[in-house]
């Protein structure tokens, strides 16, 4: 352990360790319904009462989590790292994303009553560890001075389960397969080996289930409860709230650090977030790497900047930076520093489809529509993008574009650089041989060579009456892609490709607006891009 705790000092930068470190192992920490959680607290020696940092995790307590606890104890702070009710070997159960919403402040109030116990305390944690911070926020905790989010938002409907209306399949079911394989084995490492092999091939199956409702079954051998609750609750109901925590900006600490990725499907939530956070007039740094989902937790960039947070918020050493946004700006390989996001000074530019394939920022001439037949049976598949699975991120894109059920539009080669920072979105008009359908568009970089290299995306679900519709049937639909920061270099092109599925990303669209059944109904589609149905992407560019 001595070993790795001096490896990861040496690579944040962090200077030698102020203390030696001691852990208290299964803390049991009692609920009012009887539940235990429990917890490890480490601690530097000869500071009883440091500075502390609260960690809630559903994926145990050893491994990497162990090492990054005793990391931040070596720098003079106390980590109380507690497992979730039902997991690792806390009592109770497990329910998905909805935490039993006392158990985080029931154990604030019993940290209270500790006598190392301080008088001030930060969060920190990835994914559900930053997701389960803002379900703590539920009433003001005056000791908890900041709080350190990775990957995650403060609610799950839009932001991961149903972005568009369109059912996350292949990233709520690769997550299902993940926890279980982790509780089946108790968190060893080593009996996860075998599930890492058989995994992906139970996965692959799983997704094409004839019917959607059996691919938990397929994938981990049975049904798991929450994933059943997931299906049978499309629209944002009551169930739903139980999982949205926005409404606790109000009771977050006065500083918090959100860190997200490019490619990770938390971000759009993230930086909705970060304009509420900001709203209430809270102290927000914001970074945003070229990563996909927990890729960022053992950057430097992120771990420099989480000590910092640490050191400025609990012990008053250091500053806030002048600049609160920072971005890694794609194709340039080089980090940005902000005021704000969106950064001012870019504006949304439309860039028209052509019947001929092209893109550029001329209005387009009389044509006839582009058509294309989406198949469920035979799914439009993807590649890369936001996924929990391995092989996210920036892909060549060639395989999927080369399908007749994806159309492409590409950019004339560009004579200069051109920078695209803030939100991305498309209009597009369709007329759909089916009222239930999707539209799917994805913003791709075309190299020199030819490499269609995918940056961002967006789905949006249609139902009946959902969209506006013309006088001729055609919709028109606006499909908001994850926003972007990127240079597309000069000799490259601008390419948008759309479709109507990205499988197992996301459900197919069976077309019978029955998504738990089995029968299946082909769309025709037509995509219109004339001065009457002027279909458009709208890109972040730098004001004239």
């Amino acid at each position: 352990m001595a070993v790795l705790t001096a490896a990861m000092r040496w690579f944040i930068g962090l200077p030698p360790a102020r203390a030696r470190v001691r852990v208290q192992r299964d803390i049991a920490v009692p609920m009012s319904d009887g539940v235990r959680l429990m917890a490890d607290c480490y601690y530097p020696v000869g500071d009883e009462r440091a500075p502390l940092v609260f960690i809630r995790s559903p994926y145990g307590r050893r491994q990497a989590y162990a090492v990054l606890a005793r990391v931040i104890a070596e720098q003079g702070f106390q980590v109380f790292q507690q497992s979730l009710r039902g997991t690792a070997d806390s009592g109770g159960e497990f329910d998905g994303f909805a935490m039993r919403p006392g158990d985080g402040l029931q154990t604030v109030a019993w940290l209270r009553d500790q006598p190392w116990f301080p008088s001030v305390m930060a969060t920190w944690g990835t994914s559900y560890l930053g997701y389960a911070q803002w379900e703590l926020a539920q009433v003001q905790i005056p000791e908890w001075k900041a709080a350190i989010i990775q990957d995650a938002p403060s609610e799950f409907y839009h932001s991961f389960m149903y972005p568009g209306g369109a059912f996350a399949l292949g990233n709520a079911l690769g997550w299902v397969q993940v926890v279980n394989t982790m509780f089946r084995t108790r968190g060893s490492l080593l009996r996860q080996l075998p599930a890492a092999f058989t995994g992906p091939w139970k996965l692959r199956k799983a997704v094409l289930a004839p019917k959607i409702g059996d691919a938990d079954r397929k994938a981990v051998g049975e049904h798991v409860p929450y994933f059943q609750e997931w299906l049978h609750h499309p629209e944002p109901d009551a169930y739903w709230a139980r999982m949205d925590h926005r409404r606790n900006v109000e009771n977050m600490p006065e500083t918090v650090l959100l860190a997200g990725g490019w490619f990770d499907f938390f971000l759009p939530g993230m930086l909705a977030d970060y304009a509420a956070l900001r709203a209430s007039g809270r102290q927000v740094r914001l970074l945003v790497g070229p990563w996909s989902h927990g890729r960022g937790m053992n950057s430097r960039r992120y771990l420099r900047e989480s000590f910092a947070v640490l050191d400025h918020a609990l012990r008053g050493e250091g500053k806030q930076p002048e600049t609160p946004v920072h971005l890694n700006m794609t194709g340039a390989d080089r980090w940005s520093e902000f005021t704000d996001w969106p950064p001012p000074g870019f504006d949304a530019k439309p860039w028209y489809l052509h019947g001929d394939g092209g893109l550029d920022t001329r209005s387009p001439v009389t044509c006839s529509p582009s058509r294309y037949r989406y198949d469920p049976a035979d799914p439009t598949p993807t590649i890369g993008g936001a996924i929990v699975a391995v092989g996210a991120g920036s892909k060549d894109n060639r395989r999927i574009e080369s399908r007749s059920d994806v159309l492409v539009f590409t950019s004339p080669v560009l004579r200069a650089d051109l920078d695209v920072v803030g939100p991305v979105g498309a209009e597009v008009h369709i007329r759909s041989s089916r009222e239930y359908t999707d539209v799917f568009a994805r913003l791709c970089d075309v190299e020199p060579g030819g490499r269609s290299v995918n940056l961002c995306d967006g789905i949006l679900r249609l139902k009946p009456s959902q969209s506006e519709t013309t006088v001729d049937g055609v919709r028109i639909v606006r499909v908001e892609l994850s926003p972007t920061a990127h240079r597309f270099r000069r000799g490259h092109r601008i390419r948008l490709q759309l479709s109507s599925g990205a499988h197992p990303r996301f459900a197919r669209n069976l077309g019978t607006g029955d998504p738990l059944g089995t029968a299946m109904e082909p769309a025709e589609q037509e995509i219109f891009h004339d001065p009457d149905h002027p279909s458009l992407l709208l890109l972040s560019q730098r004001s004239s």
